[in-house]
C-alpha cells in the first residue's frame, strides 16, 4: 500500500523564546515491511541537520532556532510503500541488544495489578509458544483498558491507565510493555502513523503500540488498542524504553513561556 503523510506540528510561545533546540525522530527507517518513497521536513526560520542513526536504528535529527522565536511550524511530508509482514520488523538494522528493552522507566513501572495481570496470562499459557502468550497479554490488556479518547494524558503511566481501566494507544502500549518486562519479554514503545482501524474505518491520526522480542521471530508489533498486529495500514517512525523516549519530537527552549502545542495529521492512501 501507498500512503502520503502530512504532520504539521505548531509551537507558539506567549512570550518569545531565545533559543529552541529539538531532537525530531521524524524520519521512517527502510525494513522489509516499509519503503521511504520521498519524505521532507521543513521549518521555516530554523536549521534541521546533524542527520545520524541511533543504536536503536531510528533516524534523529536537530533542529535549531535562534531568537527571538515567536512560533515554529515543523513541517513532514512524503510517501511510503508498505507490506503486511503480520507485525514482525524484518530487516530492520539495529545495533541495541534486545535485554535494553527489559529496563523499566517511569511510565512503565509496573503494579501490583499489572503484576497480576501477567502471572494470570503466564498460567494460562505456560504450556503454549511464546509468540501465543505474547498475544494473549495483548488480549487481556485489551480487554482491561477500554479505548476512551481524553481519558488520560501524555504523564498517565502504565499502572495509572490500567488502575483506570480506560485510555487510548499510548496507555495499552505501556501496560503491555510492562506486563511483558515482568514475565522476562523484552518490549518497547513504537510511534508512528496509523491510516486506518483494522475494519477500514478512518482514523488518520499518529498511533502508538508496543513491539515484544521473540527469539524465534525477533521484534514483533501488538496493537492492543485495535486488538492486531501492525499491517500495511502503519507506518513505523521510531521506538524508545516509552512514549517519552519515542516520541517524535522532544526539545527544550530557552526564554519564552506557556508554550502552546497543535498537531495535525493526515494520512491517505496514495493515488498513484
Amino acid at each position: 500500500m501507498r500512503l502520503t503523510v502530512e504532520h504539521r506540528t505548531n509551537y507558539r510561545y506567549e512570550m518569545p523564546a531565545r533559543h529552541v533546540v529539538q531532537s525530531l525522530k521524524l524520519t521512517p527507517a527502510q525494513f522489509d515491511g516499509q519503503k521511504i518513497l520521498n519524505w521532507s521536513i521543513t521549518a521555516e526560520g530554523c536549521v534541521i541537520g546533524s542527520e545520524f542513526t541511533d543504536g536503536n536504528g531510528d533516524v534523529i535529527s536537530t533542529l535549531t532556532a535562534g531568537g527571538p522565536v515567536d512560533a515554529i511550524e515543523i513541517v513532514v511530508r512524503g510517501e511510503v510503500e508498505t507490506t503486511d509482514t503480520a507485525g514482525v520488523l524484518r530487516g530492520h538494522k539495529e545495533r541495541a541488544f534486545p535485554g535494553v528493552f527489559l529496563r523499566t522507566t517511569p511510565m512503565t513501572k509496573s503494579s501490583a495489578a499489572i503484576r497480576k495481570l501477567a502471572d494470570k496470562v503466564a498460567k494460562k499459557t505456560k504450556d503454549v509458544p511464546l509468540l501465543d502468550r505474547a498475544h494473549a497479554l495483548a488480549g487481556a490488556i485489551s480487554d482491561a483498558i477500554e479505548y476512551a479518547p481524553g481519558s488520560t494524558h501524555v504523564h498517565t503511566t502504565a499502572a495509572d491507565a490500567l488502575a483506570d481501566g480506560k485510555g487510548v494507544c499510548q496507555d495499552h502500549a505501556h501496560v503491555l510493555i510492562s506486563t511483558a518486562r515482568h514475565l522476562g519479554i523484552p518490549a518497547r514503545y513504537v510511534s508512528g502513523y496509523l491510516f486506518a482501524d483494522q475494519d477500514g474505518t478512518p482514523h488518520e491520526a499518529s498511533h502508538a503500540w508496543a513491539e515484544l522480542y521473540l527469539p524465534d521471530f525477533g521484534w514483533v508489533g501488538f496493537d492492543p488498542a485495535n486488538r492486531c498486529c501492525p499491517t500495511d495500514y502503519y507506518i513505523r517512525l521510531g521506538a524508545g524504553l516509552d512514549g517519552q523516549v519515542a516520541t517524535p519530537i522532544r526539545g527544550v527552549h530557552t526564554g519564552g513561556a506557556n508554550e502552546n502545542l497543535d498537531v495535525t495529521v493526515i494520512i491517505a492512501q496514495s493515488q498513484q
